[in-house]
């Protein structure tokens, strides 16, 4: 504490000191900071969050010279984000998976009358519509995630609230050319056996294999990974032989995401086709 001397002149027996607070000063504060990819919508550079994590996912999301690797990342909000390269054209991460399955497996969506099981945001459903499907039964247990540009498409049905294991005729109206099925927190055994029994001849089924969902909660590691080969080769197995043994279907092939799940989960997209 300073001290300031009064004005005690001429008169040394009552001069006396007055003492003055010292002024305070605070360090200075640190930028908050936000998530990778909420901070690339509350910027603008993104509409959705869903579509921030598949950009940053596919690696085109930069601060500076630094690529950013994780949508949960904290960013300063002083600190640049940048997109670079092209924009993925889907409204969801999920667009980059089907989209290079259906190419691994060669299977044409030309005219398809598809059931998309598990919609979410939509990102299967956008791959299918721009694949040439002519509509899309978009289904999903939740509500409100569903893209609103796919969402107002006439060339789309959405059917949210609604369970997948209870799908029957009254939902979807017409024969099945094309089932694709992305869910979580579910296995495809439980999840997709009533959307198949819509299927008509020459249906082609596409489903992503997710073995955290698969496994028993004892082969599921730290922030629900499973990164054992072994679990993934058999999780992989047992699904091609629960969907061969459907009367009329036959697995056409195995193809593994190009992008993996949340926390760095192994994901793979199994394709098959009703004979009838």
């Amino acid at each position: 504490m300073r001290s300031k001397r009064s004005d005690c002149a001429g008169n040394a027996h009552s001069c006396y000191v007055i003492p003055v607070a010292q002024e305070k000063t605070s360090p200075p504060k640190k930028p908050a900071k936000t998530r990778a990819d909420v901070a690339l919508v509350d910027r603008g550079l993104v509409e959705t969050r869903s579509r921030a994590q598949a950009l940053i996912l596919a690696g085109k999301i930069f601060s500076g010279e630094r690529r950013v690797e994780k949508a949960g990342e904290s960013i300063a909000d002083d600190v640049p984000l940048e997109l670079r390269g092209q924009d993925p054209p889907w409204v969801s991460r999920g667009g980059l998976k089907l989209d290079h399955a259906l190419d691994e497996l060669g299977i044409d969506m030309t005219g398809a009358v598809a059931v998309d099981v598990g919609a979410s945001t939509g990102g299967f459903t956008d791959v299918l519509l721009a694949r040439g499907a002519a509509r899309v039964y978009a289904v999903d247990v939740g509500h409100g995630q569903f893209a609103w540009k796919l969402r107002n498409d006439e060339r789309v049905v959405v059917l949210e609230k609604t369970n997948a294991r209870h799908l029957t005729a009254e939902h979807i109206p017409e024969p099945v050319d094309a089932i694709v099925c992305d869910a979580s927190f579910i296995g495809l055994e439980v999840v997709l056996p009533a959307s198949m029994a819509l299927a008509a001849p020459g249906a082609r089924l596409v489903a992503l294999i997710k073995p955290q969902f698969e496994v028993g909660k004892a082969d599921v590691g730290k922030k629900g990974v499973v990164r054992d080969p072994a679990l993934h080769e058999a999780v992989c197995t047992r699904i091609r032989g629960l969907i061969d043994g459907l009367a009329g279907w036959r697995v056409i092939g195995l193809a593994e995401s190009p992008i993996k799940g949340p926390e760095g989960n192994k994901e793979f997209l199994i394709g098959a086709v009703y004979d009838g």
